[in-house]
């Protein structure tokens, strides 16, 4: 396992020790898959779902085949078969019997084969049609259900189907994964609507056919502990209030918080302030000014001082209230819809539902909502 440049990383996966909690969805997990029960797994963007499933995969053990796909930049089923493909020779070795069955297939594809140059994975483009490109997936899947370990293929942002151009690739998926006995999934996607209507909607096929987790917030005393922890273990002191100031102001969302974290611990020496993190803080929001004035320049009028609004009172709960219209001056409940639901198509604006059941909206960019307030 490679070690981080710090021990706050903000991307990839780096062993338990550089992970916060997510005890009880690690534990569900865990039972999902060694039942052979698949797993829906929804959270908001950059809240770690893709860090716990890697938790997953390294608490599993070898037991296991796992195997990790991004759906997010696919958008046909041909590209999705790119991507499956490339997954699958990834988590395998070459040498090994079933790295040799599956790299003698995708070479009868006769595939373009280049590597990434940061990472070394392999890059493979297919040229297919959609039909050809369901039959090699399906057959991808048969080789794997052959194999004598069970396999957990998770494929994060799965939501990304219903904007292929083919019809119905979840009631094809769902045909297939019927048949499969050796093989459970995990779905993972950060629009929640978008992931609720795909496996709670009784008209769609993967209605009710996973169990559901959905990841939210670290809970702020546990995230405290670490990250007072964390430091200590580097010769760094950081008092537990200004541990506090740092999650009120990330929102505890696990990126941000680790983003300051680490700006903090490369700026800091053996003493950690609240001087010190709000200045690095500062520095952080003036080197995103240039994308926050881009939102305002790629945004109609409407649309701008909506999510100003949004980001001011940072949960809404009735967006086209009077109250909130009146508030902040944003014109008729007509216009603000449609600026509402231009800023969920953009993601700048999440959609979630609370624990009492309720539609509350947020702003993504915690920095921006920072920045704005």
């Amino acid at each position: 396992m490679i070690t981080p440049r710090t021990p706050f990383p903000t991307s990839g996966y780096f062993g338990p020790a550089y992970f916060c909690d997510r005890e009880d969805e690690l534990i569900q997990l865990k039972r999902n898959v060694r039942g052979g029960n698949s797993t829906t797994l929804v959270a908001l963007r950059r809240i770690g779902k893709t860090a716990l499933i890697r938790h997953l995969y390294h608490n599993m053990g070898k037991s296991y085949l796992m195997i990790y796909v991004d759906i997010l930049p696919t958008e046909s089923m041909s590209e999705l078969l790119n991507h499956f493909a490339a997954a699958v020779s990834s988590a395998l070795p070459e040498s090994s019997h079933l790295g040799k069955k599956i790299w003698k297939y995708i070479r009868s594809l006769r595939p373009v084969l280049t590597y990434d140059a940061l990472q070394g994975t392999p890059l493979i483009s297919i040229n297919s049609t959609p039909e050809e490109s369901k039959q090699s997936i399906a057959e991808l899947f048969s080789i794997l259900e052959s194999q004598s370990k069970p396999v957990i293929i998770a494929i994060d942002e799965f939501q990304q189907i219903l904007n292929y151009p083919e019809k119905n690739t979840d009631a094809w998926l769902r045909t297939i994964m019927q048949e499969l006995n050796n093989v459970s999934f995990i779905f993972s996607g950060s629009e929640q609507h978008l992931m609720q209507d795909l496996f709670m909607n009784p008209e769609r096929p993967f209605y009710r056919s996973t169990q559901m987790i959905k990841i939210g917030k670290i809970e702020h005393e546990k995230y405290r502990k670490f990250i007072v922890k964390t430091f200590e273990e580097h010769r760094k002191f950081v008092p537990e209030p200004v541990v506090d100031e740092i999650l009120h102001w990330a929102d505890c969302h696990t990126y941000y918080v680790q983003l300051i974290c680490n700006r903090v611990f490369l700026a800091s020496g053996k003493r950690i302030n609240s001087e010190l993190w709000k200045l690095e803080a500062t520095k952080l929001l003036k080197e995103q000014e240039f994308v926050f004035y881009g939102y305002r320049e790629m945004l109609t009028k409407p649309q701008w001082n909506l999510l100003k609004a949004i980001a001011r009172d940072d949960l809404v709960l009735q967006p086209t209230s009077s109250e909130f219209i009146s508030r902040h001056q944003l014109g008729n409940p007509a216009t603000v819809l449609r600026s509402l639901k231009s800023l969920q198509k953009m993601e700048l604006v999440y959609r979630e539902i609370d624990p009492n059941g309720d539609r509350i909206y947020g702003i993504y960019d915690v920095l921006f909502k920072r920045w704005i307030t």
